[in-house]
This record gives structure tokens, C-alpha cells and sequence, in this order.
């Protein structure tokens, strides 16, 4: 049952930040429309296109939810038979054993050693039913998470995608895409608190709830415990009469063992009728009280649907974190006078069954009475036992019954302070755990920022595309940093049983070794068949005993904290996954620039390797004299000394450009305006002047660090992109200049008439490491300038290499 709700816990709560995420993403497109960054009709094709993509996304995830559940339920379903079929088999081994060795026995010991077989039988049936359902618990609770996982990164992705085609066909301005996808990253950090907040809260209110029934439970139990002894006091009354006047001899011994069968008979009689009753109420009762929950939960769900109007009554950018505000104190509501319905109801229930307990209880309790003053009494005055005698036993037996009462009563109490005790201090320390949770999660949000800071501080050249993608894959990450309700649990108690299996194993082993080492000692050590087989019982019973032990053995204290350890490496694990993931795929952006860069250098130097070996022929075969040689090569150096000018103009250019843009974003966040503190402090007395100073001074530093943060990320923003833009115009001007190289080496290609397979056999030597497509790329296009010179041959004084060269 608490796995069950656990898990619908978890359920409620993604569908809550799914809904969030969607009106939020609503919020900010008409926004955009409202600082005039987007026309209407586009927000509105934008709009419709990402409630679109949200629906099939919901129908794609519930249909693999669906067909996961399907193949799960199949797998475990075959898993479970295979096992009971492997745990038969092993148990009619065992059977066939046993009873090839207790026919040699004699009828008793074969009788004790078949019941000790059966219970341990049904020990480990137990054992592996146990094994079975945490197993498919934990298969099934992995399964949902990756679901709600998956879910959340096709949100993102989604969103991502749709503002990189708007940028992409002009429909939305990149600097508008860029303050959107900030405005994005900054409520995605607040939804993320809002989450990890409600989660918290939750969590806090079902074990509230918990240990609420757990308390109700043992509550119960005591009743159930007190029933039993008084109904057990009353009949043990009846039996003890007899007895008490057959010992003070006014009852002759031959009609005791009547009286006593005839009393056993109605006892049992009046204990049948008060469970068949307990049982049938009970039924009664619990299908009134499933019809009262029921009704009362149904209207409550109701009622807080008609609550839940999200985005209604928010139309602008600066309300989105108004909105936010709302749905945390809504939601927050909502969970709270949930439970508060649910400690009701199960209060109520409990008093219920309370009343019936109690009723059934009095009325056996008298009936008792009736059997032994109106049946008994009669009959022993009938067999001449003293009419006064009786009388005064009958009082004494109403007095005790009162000081049973008296005494269960006070039990009852002194059990019911000690269990809410118990309870307070179980709820005090839920709220402690409920603020340390919090207190985690908020660190672990600020560790998401301080590892985006850090990407973004890194010597990177990015592109705004580039840039995107890059949020995009940290809030896929990041939105894996929450941790599930029902999660933790269920892979607790996996680690657990997994701990108990692995302990059982070993001490069943020690149990089979001592067996078969003092089965060999025995047989050498005893000659007689008698003797021998006796030894062989002990020793069996002794064997079935241990096991049946280290089966009911409880929990062990240490497994508890190995455990929670577990627990805690795994957390940790995951989240240095989490964080190495981010390094990969940075890692993976800054792996393919280079590669990039070594191609082109690569395909650089075999161009002038090329030009080297054509200047070579031509200069053997007496084609071109050396004089000629280098008076192409000084022809062909103007126009790279242009090429080199045109790039650092370019770049210098751009620099300022954008350090010139990033200098008036600067001033214009920093202006004072909204800074200065309000006129309110100037108004008050000398007394509270400072005392108001100091608290708007506070409430602005929050504000200020955020400004400060924001302002620090981007400047790194910016300085990526401009690396990135530099890197582009070097680029540039790198493929003019191997453009330029190419030419001349297609005229010297043309003078020196090189056969081309000579020529494609010196590129794979000088290209081993790229493809059969590019080498044939290459010499394509030396090919193609060579055709080019052949047509303008009147510019003989084609362009040489430069002196950079």
C-alpha cells in the first residue's frame, strides 16, 4: 500500500509539472507578442504547432508506457513460473530424500521431521514470492522513471527546436531567441524549485500519513488483544466454577468431565458466533466506509480541479513568476487538506470499528455471563451443590470481570500516551527531515548553476546555435536531478533483500556442510543400524531446524546502514553522471572543431606539397627555369598579403563590434534606475529610519546577486560567440587562401601535364587518413582550375605562393 501511493504520488506530481511547463511555454509566446519580438499570426501558428507536438508527445509516452507495462508484466509473469517451477522441483528432490530415509524411522520422529519439512517449505515459497515481487517492483518503478524522464527531455527538445526554426526563417530576431531561451532557463529553475518543493512536501505528508495509521493500527491490535483477554476471562470463568465446587467436593468427580465437555462446547459456541458476527460487520462496515471515502475524496478532487485554472489569470512575463507563486501555494493546499481529509477519514474508520469491536465484545461477554449463571449454575443446583457457595463464586467472578475491565482500560491508556508519544516524535522528526531535504535540494540547484557557469567560463568557440543546443542538453540533465517518491524505497528494500539473500545463501551452506561433515563422522563413529538411524534423526531435525531459524531470522541492524549507504553512493554516482554527460557533449562540440580545423590543415598541406612536387617537375624536365619559378610564386603573393588585410580588418571589426554591443547591455542593466531605496525610509522617525534602510537593502540583494549572475553569464555568452565568429572569419579566409592554392596548383597541374593517376597516387600518399571521396574532391578540383587556367592561358603571370608559405 505505501509503494502504491508512493508511486501515485509520483504520477500526480509529473503530470502537475507537465501542465506547468506547458502554460508556462503558453505564458512566454504571448509575451513575446506583448514586447513587440513576435508578430501575432506567428505566435499563434507557434502556439498551435507546440500543442500539437505536446499531444502527440502525451500519446507517444502513454502508448510506450503501455507496451512497456505489457512486456514487463509478460517477463515477470514467465520469470515467477520458471522459479516456482525450479522451487517444486527442488522440494520434491528434497521429499523423495527424506522419505527414503524416514522409512527406516519409527512413526513419530518421521512425523516431526515431515511437519519441519513442510514448514520450511513454505518458508522458502515465501521467501521467493518475497524475491519475486521487490524484483518486478523495481523493474516496473525503473521503467516509469525512464518514461518521466524521456518525457521531460522531449519537452525540452520541443521547445528548443521550435525557437531554432523561427530564428532560422526570420520569424523570430536572434537576439529576441536569445532572451527567450534565458527567460526559459530562468523559469526552468524555478519550476524546478516549485518540483523539488511540492515533492518534499508530499513525501512529508504520506509518511505523516503512515505513521498516522501505523499508530491507528496498533491502536487495534491492543483492542483486538484486550477483546481476546476479556472474552477469554469470561469463559475461563465457567470452566473455573466447575472446577472449584468439584474441588471443595460438592461435585461428584463422575460428573465433572460432562460439565467441563458440555462447558467447552458452549464456550466455543459463543467464540464462533462472535467472529462469524466480527467477520460479517467488519465487511459491512468496510464497504460503508470505501463508499464514504470514496464520495468525500471524489469531492474534494473535484473541487480542487475547478481550482486549478492554470494561466487564466496571467498574461504578461513579469506574472509568470506570480503564477508560479500560485501554483506552489495552490498545490501546496491542495496536498495538505488531502491529507487532512485522509487523517479524518482514517480516524473515523477506526473509531467505527471501535464501536463494533466493543459492542460485539459486551454482548459475548454477557452471553458468557448468561451460560454460566443461567445454564451452569441452574445445573450444578440441580446436582445438590450449595446455592450460597455458588452465589458467592458467581460475585467474585463479577468482580474480577470488573477489575479486568478496569485493568485493560488503564493498559489501554498508558499504550495510547506512550503511542502518541511515539507519534509526535515521529512527526518531529519528519518536519526536520522535511527542511533538510529542502535544504538539499536547493543545494544541488545551485550546483546545476555553478556547472553551467563553469561550461561557460571554459575557452570555448560556440555558435548561438551551438549555444542552444548546449541549454538544451544541460536542462535534460537537470531535470533528472529530482529523485522519485516511490523510487528510493523500492530500491531499498531491493538492496535489502538482496543483502538478506546473499547473508541466507552463506548460512544455508554452513547448515549443508556441518550436515554432511557429522553424517561422515557418525557412520564411522557407530556400528549399530539402531543407533546409527537415531543419530541420523537428530541430526536431520537438527539441520531443518537451523534452516527454518535463518529463514524467520529478522532484519539485520548493519544491512539497514549498508543500505542507506548504498543509497547514497548511487545518488552520488548519478549525479557525477550527470555531470561527466554535460563534459562529453561539450567535449564532443570542441572534438568535432578540431577535427574540422586538422582536416583543413591537413588538405592545406597537401595542396602545397603538391605545388612543391609540380615545381619540382617542371624545373627537371626544363619546362620552367628557376627564375620563372619564383617569378609565378612573387606574382601569387599580392593577392594573399590582400586576403591576410581583408581577415584582420574583418576580425578586428567584429570585436569591437560586439565588445562595443556587450558595453551598452552593461550600462543598460546597471543603470540606478529601481535601485535607489523607496522614499518610505526617508519618511519614517530617526528611530526606524535605519532599521527600514536595512530591510530594503536586503530585499534588493537577492536581486542584485541574481542581476550579477546574469549579467557574468552573458558575458561568457557573449565571449563564446565571438570566439565562434572569429574562428569563422579565420576560416574564411583560410578556404580563400587553399582557394588560391588550389588555382595555382591547377596551373602548374596544366604546365607540367602530369597524368591524373600519378597525381591521385601522390594525394592518397598525402591524405592516408581521409575517405576515397574527398582525395577524389581534391584532385577534382585541381582538375577544374587546371581546365579554368587552360581557357585565360593570356594570364600567364598566374598568382604564386605568398612568403607566409
Amino acid at each position: 500500500l505505501e509503494v502504491v501511493s508512493l508511486t501515485r504520488a509520483d504520477a500526480d506530481l509529473e503530470t502537475y509539472r507537465m501542465q506547468i511547463c506547458k502554460e508556462v511555454i503558453a505564458m512566454m509566446m504571448k509575451n513575446m507578442v506583448l514586447s513587440h519580438s513576435l508578430f501575432p499570426h506567428v505566435e499563434k501558428r507557434m502556439s498551435s504547432v507546440f500543442k500539437k507536438q505536446f499531444l502527440a508527445m502525451e500519446k507517444e509516452i502513454q502508448e510506450e508506457y503501455e507496451r512497456k507495462m505489457v512486456a514487463l508484466t509478460a517477463e515477470c509473469n514467465l520469470e515467477t513460473r520458471k522459479q516456482m517451477e525450479a522451487q517444486h522441483q527442488k522440494e520434491r528432490n528434497t521429499n523423495e530424500e527424506a522419505e527414503e530415509f524416514m522409512k527406516k524411522m519409527n512413526e513419530k520422529p518421521a512425523v516431526e521431521c515431515r511437519s519441519l519439512l513442510d514448514r520450511l517449505h513454505r518458508l522458502e515459497q515465501d521467501h521467493l514470492k518475497r524475491l519475486l515481487l521487490v524484483k518486478q517492483e523495481e523493474y516496473f518503478a525503473k521503467a516509469y522513471r525512464q518514461l518521466a524522464v524521456t518525457q521531460r527531455k522531449e519537452l525540452h527538445s520541443i521547445f528548443f527546436t521550435q525557437i531554432t526554426n523561427a530564428t532560422f526563417k526570420g520569424e523570430l530576431k536572434l537576439e529576441a531567441a536569445k532572451t527567450l531561451v534565458e527567460d526559459y532557463s530562468k523559469i526552468q529553475g524555478d519550476i524546478e524549485e516549485l518540483m523539488d518543493f511540492l515533492q518534499a512536501s508530499k513525501k512529508y505528508h504520506l509518511n505523516r500519513r503512515f505513521a498516522y495509521r501505523g499508530y491507528l493500527i496498533s491502536k487495534m491490535q491492543l483492542r483486538d488483544s484486550q477483546a481476546s483477554a476479556l472474552i477469554n476471562t469470561a469463559a475461563t470463568q465457567i470452566s473455573s466454577l466447575i472446577s472449584k465446587m468439584e474441588r471443595a467436593g460438592h461435585l461428584p468427580e463422575s460428573h465433572l468431565g460432562v460439565l467441563l465437555d458440555q462447558a467447552e462446547a458452549e464456550i466455543n459456541s459463543v467464540k464462533q458466533k462472535f467472529n462469524h458476527d466480527l467477520k460479517q460487520e467488519k465487511q459491512k462496515l468496510r464497504q460503508k466506509l470505501i463508499t464514504k471515502r470514496r464520495q468525500e475524496m471524489l469531492q474534494k478532487k473535484e473541487h480542487q480541479k475547478e481550482q486549478l485554472s492554470l494561466g487564466d489569470p496571467f498574461k504578461n512575463t513579469r506574472e509568470v513568476t506570480h503564477y508560479l507563486s500560485h501554483c506552489k501555494s495552490l498545490l501546496g493546499d491542495h496536498t495538505t487538506e488531502f491529507e487532512e481529509l485522509t487523517e479524518k477519514l482514517d480516524n473515523e474508520a477506526s473509531e467505527e470499528l471501535k464501536e463494533l469491536l466493543f459492542s460485539l465484545t459486551e454482548k459475548t461477554v454477557e452471553e458468557l455471563k448468561r451460560v454460566q449463571y443461567g445454564v451452569f449454575v441452574q445445573d450444578l443446583v440441580k446436582l445438590s451443590v450449595p446455592k450460597m457457595f455458588l452465589l458467592e463464586t458467581v460475585e467474585e467472578h463479577k468482580k474480577e470481570l470488573v477489575v479486568k475491565h478496569e485493568q485493560l482500560e488503564r493498559e489501554e491508556r498508558d499504550n495510547s500516551m506512550a503511542a502518541q508519544e511515539l507519534l509526535q516524535l515521529t512527526r518531529q522528526r519528519l518536519s526536520q527531515e522535511l527542511e533538510i531535504s529542502l535544504l538539499e535540494q536547493k543545494k544541488l540547484r545551485s550546483w546545476e548553476q555553478l556547472v553551467f557557469m563553469q561550461l561557460l567560463s571554459l575557452p570555448l568557440s560556440l555558435s548561438e546555435e551551438e549555444l542552444l543546443k548546449m541549454r538544451q542538453e544541460l536542462h535534460c540533465c537537470f531535470s533528472q536531478v529530482d529523485s522519485s517518491l516511490a523510487w528510493p524505497k523500492i530500491r531499498a528494500r531491493a538492496l535489502l533483500q538482496a543483502l538478506e539473500v546473499e547473508w541466507k545463501d552463506a548460512e544455508l551452506l554452513k547448515v549443508d556442510q556441518n550436515l554432511a561433515m557429522t553424517n561422515k563422522q557418525q557412520h564411522s563413529k557407530l556400528k549399530k543400524t539402531g543407533s546409527r538411524n537415531r543419530s541420523k534423526i537428530d541430526i536431520l531435525k537438527k539441520s531443518l531446524q537451523d534452516k527454518i531459524f535463518i529463514y524467520e531470522d529478522s532484519t539485520k541492524a548493519e544491512n539497514l546502514s549498508k543500505v542507506k549507504y548504498e543509497l547514497q553512493h548511487e545518488r552520488e554516482c548519478q549525479l557525477h553522471d550527470l555531470e561527466n554527460k554535460l563534459g562529453e557533449y561539450i567535449a564532443a562540440l570542441a572534438f568535432q572543431k578540431t577535427v574540422k580545423k586538422s582536416e583543413m590543415l591537413e588538405l592545406y598541406t597537401a595542396i602545397i606539397s603538391v605545388q612543391a612536387l609540380l615545381f619540382e617537375q617542371l624545373s627537371t624536365s626544363k619546362t620552367l627555369s628557376k627564375l620563372e619559378c619564383i617569378q609565378i610564386l612573387e606574382a601569387h603573393n599580392p593577392e594573399i598579403e590582400e586576403l591576410v588585410r581583408k581577415q584582420e580588418y574583418e576580425m578586428l571589426n567584429r570585436e569591437s563590434a560586439q565588445q562595443h554591443q556587450q558595453h551598452l547591455k552593461s550600462r543598460q542593466r546597471w543603470t540606478p534606475d529601481g535601485w535607489g531605496l523607496s522614499s518610505e525610509a526617508v519618511e519614517t522617525n530617526a528611530d526606524r529610519q535605519v532599521t527600514a534602510l536595512l530591510r530594503q537593502a536586503m530585499n534588493k540583494c537577492r536581486q542584485l546577486i541574481n542581476l550579477h549572475q546574469q549579467s557574468l553569464r552573458d558575458e561568457q555568452w557573449n565571449c563564446t560567440v565571438l570566439e565562434d565568429l572569429l574562428e569563422n572569419t579565420e576560416t574564411d579566409a583560410f578556404l580563400a587562401l587553399y582557394s588560391q592554392e588550389l588555382r595555382l596548383a591547377g596551373y602548374l597541374t596544366k604546365l607540367s601535364r602530369i597524368p591524373v593517376g600519378i597525381l591521385h597516387r601522390f594525394l592518397n600518399l598525402l591524405l592516408p587518413s581521409s575517405s576515397q571521396s574527398e582525395v577524389l574532391s581534391v584532385l577534382d578540383s585541381i582538375s577544374k582550375y587546371s581546365d579554368g587556367v587552360a581557357e585565360s592561358a593570356s594570364n600567364a603571370d598566374e598568382s604564386g605562393s605568398s612568403k607566409k608559405r
